[in-house]
Formats: C-alpha cells, structure tokens, sequence
C-alpha cells in the first residue's frame, strides 16, 4: 500500500502527471457550479492549485516552472492563431483607443502603487512585487527583481518581492472577473442581447459583400466587353451570373454587353452604390432562379497546400468560363474573390458555374474536410520557436538599468498574429480547426493555472503569519479592481464600446489569460480574444517598464 501513497507524494514524473490531472479535472468539474448565478469557470483550476499546495502537495519545481510556461505559451499562440485575421482589420478602426483605455488601466495603478507607498510603510520593491500580483504580470516581477539586483536596492531579498507578488496574485485573478462582473451589473447586461447586438454590428460595419441583381441601364456600355464596367469602377466586384440574350451564363471579361442584360453583382455594400450609380438600377429578376439556368452554386473548402501559395488570378486550372467565383470565407470573415488574394487552408469558396465546371474546381482545391481534421504541427512548433525568440529580445531603453523583454506570453502571441495572416507567404501552414484550437486554448490555460496554484499556496501561511500578507491583499484587490472599474465605466459611457469589448480590453489591460479565458466562455464568440490581441503588446511593455520606473524613482 505504500506504494500507492508515495506515487501521490513523492515527486517523480508519475506523481506529477496525477496531481495536474487532478488539480484540473476538479477544477473543470467546480467551474460548472454557478454560485448566485456566477460562475467563475475554468479560473476553479487556480483555487484547487492553491487548496493542493497548501495542503503540502509540491512536485518538481522545474516540472512546474515548465509546464507553466509551455501551458501560457501554447495557449496565447492559439488566441493569436484564431483571432489575427480579424485583429489586423480591427486594428485599423479601434486600436488607438483601445490602447488609450488600456494605458489609463496601467497608469491607474501605478498612481495607486504610489500612494501605498507613502501612505502605508512597505518598501517601493515590495509594492511593485504587489503591484505585479494585482495584474497577474510575471514579467513584471522579473523586472522588478532585475531592477533590484542590478541597483543593490536593501530589501532583505528577493523572495519577499516574490512572497508579496504571490499573496497578490490569486485575488487579483479573482477580483479581475468580479470586476467583469460587477461592470455586467452596473450595465445590466443581458448575454443573450449583446450577442445579438454584436450580430447586427458586424453585419452594419463590416465590409462583406452583397449580392445584387441590376439591370443594365447605361446605353454606354451596350457593346462594349464587361471588363469596361471593372476598369471604370476599378474595385473588387464580381459579376457571378448574367442573363444575356435569352439565357444565364457566367460572363467572362469578355463578354459583350448587349440591352436588357441583368448581371448579378458580388461585391461590399459600399461599392455596390457605385455600381448601381454606374450600371443601373436594381431588377426584379432572380438569376438564381431562373427555370432555363443550368447554374449552380456551391460552398467548396480549401484543402489542398498545393494552391494556397498563388495568387488566385495566377491558378491557371480555374480560369475558364463555366465558373466564377465570388466570395471566400476565411476565420469567420467574408470577402470579395479577386485575382491578388492568397487561398489558405480552411477557406471556404463560394464558386458559381456548371456543374462540370464546378466539379472540376472542386478537384483543383480539394474540399476534403477529413484532410483538415489532421493538424500540421510542424508549422505550428516553428512558430512557437519563434515567439520565444521574440519574447526573449532585450529592448535597451535609456536610462532604464535592465533591457525590457516582452516575455514568453507576449512573444508567441505576436507572431502567431502575423502567421495567422501572413504565414501563407512563408510556406507555414498554421491552420488548425475550432475544436482543435479549442483543445489546445483549454489545455493551455489549465495547465497555467494549475502551476500557479500549486507554486503559490504554501507561500499563503508564511505571508500572514506577521500580518504583512492581509495589508498586501488589500492593497493588490485595489490595484486591480479599481482602475479596472473606472476605465470600463469610461469605455462604456464615452466611448460606446460593447460589454465583450471591454471585457478583452480589460483582460488585456491585466495581461491576464485567466480572464479572456472567463470572457471567452461568457461570450460565446471570439470578440474579447480580439480586443485582448489588440492592447496586449502594449501593456505588457507598459507593465514592464512602470515595475521598473517605480524602483528606480523610489527606492
């Protein structure tokens, strides 16, 4: 029997495996249970952490330093993964105010950072290790232990700045979501209202096309070929269908215009009042249904590497007249088709034509879903290769005693943002299904969380045997609930943004995954995950540096 007991208690490979898997399956089960109609998720994985740990359960420190960062690293590169498409196109709308928001959130903290300083006796170190716990920012405490050192800063050691970061650490956790929380009563917020509503936005705001029937009005362009109504127009529009002298055909450029054609347009709301300025009004005639048509249209998936490295104009095995295609779909974004766009895995066509035609379109890019099921991972660990890099690039800035890094979080998020986007250009198929970009975010996070809680726990008692710990957790709830409330109140009231925006925004504002992970779930969709993406850089830079400053101005 005793070999039972030792495989729970004494650290090797076997005992750690059990207790994350036991930390996290208990925490996924407790995150189910809603207490006075809150549920606090997948953050139960952090509180059965810290039960274990202060119960006297410890594993290998370098076994729970590794997980912890493979878990945060492997979960924000799969945000960064699911979410850049979108963010790059928010970044041109929003990204100047986000950030500001998200900057006041840092500078409200540090202003109260300095108040506890002169007001309650702590040594400046200790409010930045205090101050690093209250956003949930570990970068931020290797700074401020960084800046110590290198300073020769009398603060006993470094392992009190630890002790304080890790007493503040879990409340801060906690009291970032009940600050989502308290922010969703103050707004009364219904969920259910503002899915719909972001529903509506999306389809008000954004630039996916529409498809509408006009006849052909302009007596100009009767004669010429259908390439003038592109060259005059010059934006990406498509013509999918067209009834010409009796029957429906796919134009090709080509094609002469002759009086009474309808032409079905493909292209953003915006462009098409151009078209109806330029061509003609709209017609009664639906081309779709049209009982003399021999035309289909079908949805075929991109699933062959083969394609998605040329211009679409550049395939050569599509380019004949019994198709046209007119939209792709790619990350839940839809667009006009035209000549200079890249296919990536995952996107989903929509081709219209005859059926000989679109069947051969369909061999040309695949649409085999089971090919898709089975995720590349070597592109996928390339790219993690490369984020750690980038996280671990010392940014020299003057009059700063210790370079900044942007750390293992930050760096693999960034990257996976751009590849996401752009590693089509570089032979890097990072596409990965929901489910499968589900699995990995989950696993990531509870592995995180785990570690943190089974790092921290034994740390509680030493903490408030002398009292220090109580004033330290006061301090950090106010550091983190505060700016947080008083920003999103802002954001909501002056700058009109949604409650899921505010929620990624503040998530982000706090460099925390446990709460865009809590958001993620409320939500049901990825609009925090955007937000967060977009003032994360940012911030971590900003929590990096405001740790430092405090020591060099104070101490």
């Amino acid at each position: 029997m005793n070999w039972f007991i030792e495989l729970f208690t004494i650290p090797s490979v076997a005992q750690a495996a059990i207790i994350y898997a036991l930390v996290i399956a208990a925490g996924i089960a407790l995150g189910k249970v809603k207490i006075l109609g809150i549920s606090f998720g997948i953050t139960w994985v952090l509180f059965i952490g810290l039960l274990f740990s202060y119960l006297g359960i410890t594993i290998h420190k370098e076994t729970e330093q590794f997980v912890k960062e493979f878990g945060l690293i492997i979960f924000v590169y799969a945000i960064g993964l699911q979410v850049g498409p979108g963010f790059f196109a928010s970044l041109k709308k929003t990204a100047l105010g986000n950030n500001g928001l998200a900057a006041s959130v840092v500078i409200i903290g540090v202003g109260l950072t300095i108040l506890f300083f002169f007001t309650s006796g702590n040594h400046i170190a200790i409010l930045a290790g205090v101050m690093s716990g209250a956003v949930t920012n570990t970068p931020g405490l290797a700074a401020a232990q960084a800046a110590v050192k290198d300073l020769h800063v009398p603060v006993g050691d470094t392992g009190t700045i630890t002790l304080a970061y890790a007493v503040a650490y879990p409340f801060a956790v906690v009291g970032i979501i009940v600050s989502l929380v308290l922010l969703r009563k103050i707004f009364r917020i219904n969920i259910e209202k503002e899915k719909e509503l972001h529903r509506k936005l999306f389809f008000l705001q954004s630039n996916r096309p529409v498809s509408i029937h006009i006849k052909l009005e302009n007596k100009q362009f009767i004669g010429q070929p259908l390439r003038s109504i592109f060259s005059m127009l010059n934006e990406p529009i498509i013509i999918s269908r067209m009834f010409h002298k009796g029957e429906v055909i796919t134009p090709t450029p080509d094609s002469i215009l002759a009086e009474g054609d309808v032409m079905q347009f493909v292209a953003s709301k915006k462009i098409m009042e151009k078209v109806k300025l330029l061509v003609g009004g709209e017609s009664d005639m639906n081309l779709r249904t049209v009982p003399s048509s021999n035309l289909i249209s079908r949805l075929i998936v991109v699933t062959r590497k083969e394609i998605t490295h040329k211009r679409l104009g550049n395939i050569l095995e599509i380019q004949h007249e019994t198709i046209t295609i007119t939209r792709i779909k790619r990350a839940g974004i839809e667009m006009v088709a035209h000549g200079n766009i890249f296919l990536q895995l995952g996107d989903t066509v929509t081709v219209v034509g005859t059926e000989d035609g679109v069947k051969q379109f369909t061999a040309v890019v695949g649409n085999s879903l089971k090919r898709l099921e089975v995720p590349d991972l070597g592109p996928i660990f390339i790219g993690i290769v490369f984020g750690i890099i980038l996280g671990s690039i010392p940014f020299h800035i003057p009059n700063i005693p210790v370079p900044v890094k942007i750390g293992m979080a930050g760096g693999p998020l960034i990257v996976a943002l751009f590849l996401s986007r752009f590693g089509h250009f570089l032979y890097l198929n990072n596409y990965t299904t929901n489910s499968a970009n589900l699995m990995i975010r989950e696993l990531g996070i509870g592995l995180f969380l785990a570690s943190v809680g089974l790092s921290s726990g034994h740390n509680l008692s030493a903490a408030f045997a002398d009292g220090s710990g109580y004033h330290w957790i006061l301090m950090g709830i106010t550091i983190t609930m505060v700016p947080l409330l008083i920003v999103g109140i802002i954001a909501k009231k002056f700058f009109k943004k949604t409650y899921f925006e505010i929620c990624g925004l503040l998530a982000g504002a706090c460099t925390d995954p446990p709460a865009l992970a809590f958001a993620l779930k409320m939500a049901g969709n990825d609009i925090p995950s955007a937000t967060y993406a977009t003032v994360y850089p940012l911030t971590m830079i900003l929590r990096i540096l405001a740790a430092q400053l405090l020591i060099l101005f104070f101490a």
